[in-house]
């Protein structure tokens, strides 16, 4: 019965599939023919086939896109696909909480409430003196900035300590807007003690990476601190905005680009410590 052959359109009823469909996926390699005709081009599937037909049309009602599709059914056995699987719809929860919170967050500013949401952080201005800094430099949306500043940070902590030890917080700016359709630049900086031997460093890294020593003049920073289950996307918006209001209201405006100084270790903070100071440059 598995050998049966059956023309595409009597497969694709039995698959519960359009014909539409099964030509997407045969040209995706997801579900190719048993047969072609070489003469009039019908395609032909076989009864056997109509399981992982089955399975495409249900993964496909996950939202899944195709190309994961093709990883589950492509894996070598059922644990496999299962795990496959399960890595998906974790990907789909942790994408859900974030659009929820996303939700939450604009129900806010638009019955608003922004000016409620904005009291609870608490905005001061702190000098910082002049710094030498490495720094890398990546465009970057959203959803890859938390993988992207982790990595970043821990290659210019790891060069600090041939450039004569590192001399404050890390932290990084944001040259221009991140967001999931834009993609900065973001800038990772490490304060660092001896600018030849940064630059002897950096200049040893290649070009495979954006890096760069520079100089920042001592500045003014407006900021507030924040804790590790505030740094996330979008619950930080609320912090950066509220330093926004703050500035003006002091007769200051803002004199560069906004930054996150990260001055606790990470790993070991818990979600309700205070972690990162949300910032910018004012004059």
């Amino acid at each position: 019965m598995d050998d049966e052959l059956l023309t595409i359109g009597a497969f694709a009823a039995r698959a519960r599939l359009s014909a539409k469909a099964l030509r997407l996926y045969d040209r995706l390699g997801l579900l190719p023919p048993a047969q072609v005709d070489e003469v009039s081009g019908y395609r032909y599937y076989r009864a056997g086939q109509i399981e992982r037909a089955r399975m495409v049309a249900l993964l496909r009602q996950l939202d899944m896109p195709l190309a994961r599709v093709a990883e589950v059914v492509e894996a070598p056995d059922g644990l496999a696909a299962a795990a496959r699987l399960d890595a998906y719809w974790a990907d789909v929860e942790a994408r859900v909480s974030g659009q929820r919170t996303l939700a939450e967050y604009l129900r806010g500013r638009l019955s608003g409430r922004s000016s409620e949401m904005y009291g609870k952080f608490v905005v001061e201005t702190v000098d910082v003196p002049e710094q030498v800094l490495i720094t890398e430099t990546r465009h970057v949306l959203a959803g890859e900035l938390p993988a992207w500043i982790g990595a970043s940070l821990g290659r210019l902590e790891e060069g600090g300590r041939e450039c004569g030890g590192i001399t404050g917080p890390p932290f990084v700016v944001y040259h221009a807007e991140v967001s999931m359709e834009s993609d900065g630049p973001a800038e990772s900086c490490v304060p660092v003690a001896d600018e030849a031997a940064a630059r002897a460093w950096v200049e040893r890294q290649g070009r495979t990476r954006e890096m760069k020593v520079r100089v920042e003049p001592a500045h003014r920073l407006a900021s507030t601190r924040i804790t590790k289950a505030q740094v996330a996307y979008p619950q930080i918006l609320a912090a950066f905005e509220a330093v926004e209001q703050w500035i003006p209201q002091q007769g200051l405006w803002q004199a560069g680009p906004c930054r996150e100084v990260y001055f606790a270790d990470w790993e070991a903070a818990g979600a309700q410590d205070p972690v990162c100071d949300v910032a910018f440059p004012v004059k």
